[in-house]
């Protein structure tokens, strides 16, 4: 079985907020790390390599800082990587992120496509469903399980109120990941060390140039929330702290 996984970089959960100057997004100056809903994409794909043997890939797109992002897939078992690289594509909404992954690999002849359900920057859960419209697969959505069958892959959903569904898929196809499908691995001290030679196919802005277009997405405005709340204090004697409550709570704050 041949697995593609997308991947993507991000910044730290924990990073500081800085907007650059424009104010449409962070400034490059934090923190990154793997996109970890991608990380249990990557984990699945390993194991289904594990049960059927097969090949791994991983991609992603993004400036040379993204590489480390691949780096940690291939430590972790990853076959060869994919990797977009130019300033350029960290501007690009989902439609074109799509259409450049699948001007990339459109030598190469996968069985499945894993995604994260999202990213955690962006958060548009759309990459992967319009990957899978660009290439003419059939998608599912929210993956907790996946079993092989004869005639393909039979996918568990997870559904609202803890209801789930159970769909039967045929090759090739598209699934999008849910975090928490699986437990993570680390790498280990011999998978980083292999890592250093698994091959790394390097795409330039210029080879998928030709199926990108204008952004049919982009952030206008970013602001951080201002803190707006204050804390009174009320003084005095019991009796006289509830009836200014009262007081406060009916005439200022009208909510009694």
């Amino acid at each position: 079985m041949k697995i593609l996984v997308c991947m993507k970089q991000v910044p730290q959960k924990d990073a500081p907020l800085k907007l650059n100057e424009s104010g449409t997004w962070i400034r490059e100056d934090v923190s990154y790390e793997v996109n970890e809903p991608d990380a249990y994409a990557l984990e699945e794909a390993l194991r289904q390599r594990e049960k059927h043997k097969g090949e791994v890939v991983v991609i992603t797109s993004g400036p040379a800082r993204a590489q480390q992002v691949l780096r940690e897939a291939l430590a972790k078992g990853a076959d060869r990587a994919i990797h977009l690289e130019d300033d350029k594509f960290v501007g690009l909404d989902a439609f074109n992120t799509a259409k450049a992954f699948a001007t990339a690999i459109k030598e190469e002849q996968f069985d499945l496509i894993f995604t994260g359900l999202q990213s955690d920057d962006y958060g548009y859960a759309q990459t992967g469903v319009i990957l899978a419209e660009l290439l003419g697969w059939p998608h599912a959505t929210i993956i907790m399980q996946i079993e092989k069958t004869d005639a393909g892959i039979r996918v568990k959903r997870e559904l609202e109120a803890g209801y789930f569904q159970f769909v039967d898929m045929p090759l090739p196809a598209v699934l999008t990941i849910q975090s928490g499908i699986n437990k993570l691995r680390y790498a280990t001290l011999i998978g980083i060390k292999q890592a250093k030679n698994k091959p790394l196919r390097k795409v330039t802005l210029a080879e998928v140039q030709s199926a990108i277009g204008g952004n049919l997405q982009k952030i206008e405005k970013l602001y951080v929330p201002q803190k707006t709340k204050k804390t009174e204090h009320i003084d005095g004697p019991p009796a006289e702290i509830a009836k200014k409550l009262v007081d406060k709570l009916r005439n200022e704050l009208r909510v009694l």
